[in-house]
């Protein structure tokens, strides 16, 4: 079963990671001479000598007594980090036990999609990476975001830590606390406390905004082709005109899923490729006549952000290069790599990159990510309004005026935003978001926020448009978006430094 997840994301950012449960076996030092072949070979059979003659030595001449599954767990996961690639590691048992548990659609801890540098360094310290919050999670419901980074757990920092220590720290007993601290932009800090809960991945969620179809599909799920279909059909029943496709903090999930959800838009050609110096990971996954449920001609808008990662950009991708969708909002987060997850046991493993993935026009956008064909973004926090906000998220105001309150209505929380204002130099509408938020705690968050979401409204805003098709058709596939960059970087006139 093929795997894209964020980390995102949940365990480790991982996205588009194929999950191939296969035997693994370790031969002996026999067989594996008898199946060397060239100077390559015998140069790998001398190196696990070594390694299995530091093993041996080191158990039977440290100065205190060694466990040889310190020694085994430690090989590995130096080997893998060798390789630095921040999805490539060893999956301890707990590690390992996460990864199954978020397969299966749910699992326990605060909800957060999370990614980590392999190295640090004082000027880029390697702190945790939010890549996406959940849905209705301890972390979403703290008002983590996309991009905030954690620089310590209990007190603990970050950057010293192993991923596989970040997990076991944010992980726990449902109904523990752990305290995070969380750097937003370059100066905004807070701490947040989040009670551990059982996290149960969501897949989709919609609804009707006048003629226009709002899809938000949070994760690819085993269950998300079967629930995306529910939505269309409760659509076409209800005589939408348009679609909205939201994909914001979407941090991936199954490939087969996203294939499958695919098919729905594209009639025919490549939804996605994956290649690799491997034949048997070199895949092509294509579209359907049969299974395309929606009508040829459906206006259809993408929202991405940088949550946006994986399995999400392998939809926004196919959609973009094949001219069925136009894409609003930040660019995505660049995920293109595929993982194979491989038990070494019942209770242990290792993940490591197999593959890329490549969209409809042959493109891979690990590392750079999707630009939207329209980008609206967020406005940024001046100084004045970053101490405002920081100020506001450690008083505690809001949260003691809504216990105080329960069943706000929208005009009373207008009126509270207003006088928050006074207090605190934020934009009302933002003040609004915040106190909706801590309203549906323990409701669950609203579909929409027609109030707050300026990509939202300009995305409806450019549905309006009278020629939308020919807006569409107008947009440049992802092919043609990187060769004009390489054409511009080669253009460049070279940097020259005299002495």
């Amino acid at each position: 079963m093929n795997n894209v997840s964020k980390n995102s994301n949940r365990i480790v950012h991982t996205v588009v990671s194929a999950v191939f449960f296969l035997g693994v076996s370790i031969v002996s030092s026999q067989c594996f001479a008898q199946s060397s072949v060239g100077n390559q070979s015998v140069s790998n059979f001398q190196y696990m000598k070594k390694i299995s003659a530091v093993f041996d030595y080191v158990q039977q001449n440290y100065v205190d007594e060694v466990d040889a599954k310190v020694l085994y767990e430690g090989a590995l996961k130096g080997m893998l980090e060798a390789l630095k690639d921040p999805y490539t590691l060893y999956l301890d048992p707990n590690t390992m036990r996460d990864l199954s548990d978020t397969t299966a659609g749910n699992f326990g801890g605060v909800g957060l999609s999370i990614s980590k540098p392999m190295e640090s360094s004082p000027d880029k310290p390697a702190y945790v990476e939010v890549a996406s919050p959940i849905e209705d999670t301890p972390g979403a419901k703290a008002g983590i975001q996309s991009g905030d980074y954690i620089t310590a757990i209990d007190g603990l920092p970050t950057p010293d830590m192993t991923m596989e220590e970040v997990l076991n720290h944010l992980r726990g007993e449902v109904g523990t606390p752990v305290t995070v601290s969380i750097l937003r932009g370059k100066d905004i800090t807070f701490d947040a406390e989040l009670v551990r809960a059982v996290i149960e991945v969501p897949t989709v969620k919609y609804g009707m905004i006048n003629q226009t179809g709002y899809l938000r599909i949070i994760e690819f799920t085993p269950e998300t082709p079967h629930r995306v279909q529910e939505a269309l059909d409760s659509f076409a029943k209800n005589g939408y005109k348009n679609l909205i496709i939201d994909l914001r903090d979407n941090p991936g999930g199954l490939i087969t899923s996203v294939a499958d959800v695919a098919d729905k838009f594209i009639d025919s050609g490549t939804i996605v490729a994956t290649k690799s110096r491997l034949k048997f990971e070199n895949n092509v996954y294509m579209a359907s006549k049969d299974k395309t449920t929606v009508p040829s001609g459906t206006p259809i808008i993408v929202l991405i952000n940088h949550g946006s990662a994986s399995a999400s950009e392998i939809l926004s991708g196919a959609l973009k290069d094949d001219h069925l969708a136009y894409l609003v909002g930040q660019r995505s987060y660049g995920k293109g790599s595929v993982q194979q997850v491989i038990p070494l046991s019942d209770t242990d493993g290792f993940k490591m990159t197999m593959a890329r993935y490549y969209t409809p026009s042959d493109t891979n956008i690990d590392k750079v990510g999707i630009p939207p064909d329209k980008e609206v973004l967020y406005p940024e926090l001046t100084a004045e309004e970053e101490k405002a906000y920081v100020a506001l998220v450690k008083s505690n105001d809001i949260t003691s005026y809504v216990d105080a309150h329960p069943s706000m209505t929208e005009n009373d929380i207008a009126a509270f935003a207003v006088e928050l204002h006074k207090k605190y130099t934020l934009d009302e509408s933002l003040l609004r978001r915040l106190i909706r938020l801590e309203t549906t705690r323990t409701t669950g968050t609203p579909l929409y926020d027609l109030d707050y979401d300026i990509q939202l409204n300009a995305a409806l805003d450019i549905l309006k448009t009278s020629d939308f098709q020919q807006l569409v058709k107008s947009t440049k596939t992802l092919k043609e978006l990187q060769d004009e960059a390489a054409a511009k970087d080669a253009e460049k006139p070279a940097v020259s430094i005299s002495k």
